[in-house]
């Protein structure tokens, strides 16, 4: 329906001209015009140009092309940013890379994510690495239908570097306990200051496994039964373990080939993955302290790039401070008294 007629209707059913105007965002002079003028639609048309900060058709399809390269095309844009700006290269801003993909619909989702609704069982604080570590089990599919090969991963909850795994034919506390030794060996632990978090399954809960950590000094944490929300750091790495494009789509045809996998797998994560919880810096970079060097290159690049062209910030620039404290299973109505142990 036309504009002014739809004022006209609203006046006649009793509501006052400017009112109704206002609410269709027009002053009464300019409904005043429209009513004497021979067309009576709504002549807005917005802005007549484009803002003078935009960017190029160049610069977009720059945007698009790279997005799009081998290198990149399994990567969303806040993955590519901080790569991009990693090399000394601003292309765009994330917002801009998404809203160029969006409009050239390239844009997907993986899937759908549940959000959690439970409560937390106790928490546990890092501000560095080796202070608390989360593990758990999850099934790669073997020839053999019905058959598995056990995937164990040891992840560090502040880092997220994968610090141990192990693919075995069976699930045993005996090999969860020589994976959890044979890490805190080859990252230097200090097992009393260690907190080791998992899930209530029989491997985890094991007199072998626990009669290690007992020995070794090591804090044992679990999540509640049935609750797999309580061990998320273990259940996210999982989930980008199966996601990942090469992740095989048919069973692993050996377990030296499943191995194998996983071993690629866990060098990409640590050494080349830009995580997302971490300000994009991968796992290893975080765990050795080279994330700071990191951060604060990007921050420089960023600087540039806005007094290059301040007409395309409106703000300050992206925050690329590094992320502090990190807390497993946080509880925000009351302290613990694990805290000071692991910030000591």
């Amino acid at each position: 329906m036309k504009a002014v007629e739809l004022i006209q209707e609203a006046v006649h059913s009793g509501a006052r001209r400017v009112a109704a105007a206002r609410i269709l965002g027009i002053s009464l002079r300019t409904l005043q015009r429209w009513e004497s003028s021979a067309c009576r639609e709504d002549q807005r048309c917005g802005p007549h140009g484009v803002p003078e900060n935009a960017l190029s058709e160049a610069e977009r399809a720059l945007v698009v092309a790279v997005a799009t390269c081998p290198n990149f095309r399994d990567l969303p844009a806040c993955q590519i940013v901080p790569i991009l700006a990693d090399a000394g290269v601003y292309l765009a801003s994330e917002r801009s890379f998404y809203r160029i993909l969006e409009k050239e619909r390239l844009l997907a989702h993986r899937g759908k994510a549940r959000v959690a609704a439970h409560s937390r069982p106790v928490e546990y604080k890092a501000d560095g690495p080796n202070q608390v570590w989360s593990w758990d089990i999850t099934y790669l599919r073997s020839p053999i239908r019905g058959n598995f090969y056990y995937l164990y991963l040891v992840v560090d909850v502040w880092s997220r570097k994968i610090v141990g795994w192990k693919v075995h034919e069976c699930e045993s506390p005996e090999f969860a306990a020589e994976l959890i030794q044979e890490a805190v060996k080859r990252e230097g632990v200090d097992p009393e200051r260690l907190v080791l978090h998992s899930d209530n399954g029989g491997p985890m809960k094991g007199a072998t496994l626990l009669a290690t950590l007992t020995f070794l000094g090591i804090v044992p944490s679990f999540s509640r039964p049935r609750v797999s929300y309580d061990n998320p750091y273990s259940e996210a790495l999982f989930r980008t373990v199966k996601y990942r494009p090469e992740y095989p789509s048919t069973p692993f045809g050996s377990l030296v080939e499943a191995r194998g996998w996983v071993e690629a797998f866990v060098g990409w994560y640590n050494n080349e993955h830009r995580h997302s919880a971490i300000r994009f810096v991968t796992p290893a970079q975080r765990h050795s302290g080279e994330h700071l060097l990191v951060l604060s290159s990007r921050r420089e690049v960023y600087e540039e790039a806005k007094r290059n062209r301040p007409d395309r910030w409106s703000g300050q620039i992206r925050d690329w401070e590094p992320i502090g404290e990190v807390v497993l299973n946080p509880n925000r109505h009351s302290p613990t008294s694990h805290d000071a142990r692991l910030s000591a």
